[in-house]
């Protein structure tokens, strides 16, 4: 088995913190996006979408998208509680979290990232106006998480979950890459972050 990745990317940190979670070793292949390598024949023949992070495994199947990655491993490897939720309760409040903060959250800081900055103007059309509605509806999108962290330990249960691993890396990437002041203003978004900040996972 095999997970092909570029480490400093959100998606395939997501996986990465995931695995750790579980307690999942797999053996890593570097792969430069920058450089266009994903964007190869040799890769895009194993890739559904030409994107990492891309778990092959031993027989050959080929799994692309971080959640279904994530699910994957969920679903086959023991672990005391199941980070897509145990219950049908829990698993149905953390698709809807999850979908949540994947298309208000994390979706629209990609958009505005990679329409602001043109880190990849050698392979797609970069919109600005588009970059700085999509950042605009990050910001809006705080209030809303800043909200439910005031009521909740946790983002879509009373306990850890997947969606606090992909708002972890939503919060991180909004911080460091559109510069929006997450920490100064959202105390409870703030709380949550330091706290996850110190699973080992996480480090």
């Amino acid at each position: 088995m095999k997970l092909y990745e570029t480490a400093m990317t959100p998606s395939c940190r997501r996986v990465s913190i995931f695995l750790k979670e579980l307690g999942i070793d797999v053996e890593r292949v570097q792969v430069d996006v920058r450089g266009g390598e994903n964007l190869s024949d040799t890769f895009k023949s194993k890739s559904l979408n030409g994107k990492v992070p891309l778990l092959e495994l031993d027989e050959g199947t080929t799994l692309c998208e971080s959640v279904a990655i994530c699910r994957y491993f969920d679903l086959t490897y023991p672990n005391t509680h199941k980070l897509f939720g145990d219950s049908a309760l829990e698993q149905a409040q953390v698709e809807m979290w999850h979908r949540v903060v994947e298309f208000q959250g994390l979706y629209a800081g990609f958009q505005a990232f990679r329409n602001l900055s043109g880190i990849y103007k050698d392979r797609e059309h970069c919109v600005y106006a588009w970059g700085e509605e999509s950042k605009a509806r990050v910001a809006a999108f705080l209030p809303q998480l800043e909200q439910r962290l005031a009521q909740s330990r946790f983002i879509a249960t009373d306990r850890f979950t997947i969606v606090d691993i992909t708002a972890y890396i939503f919060i991180g990437f909004t911080q460091k890459a559109l510069e929006l002041s997450v920490f100064e203003h959202y105390p409870h978004i703030t709380r949550w972050f330091e706290q996850l900040s110190q699973r080992p996972a996480f480090q």
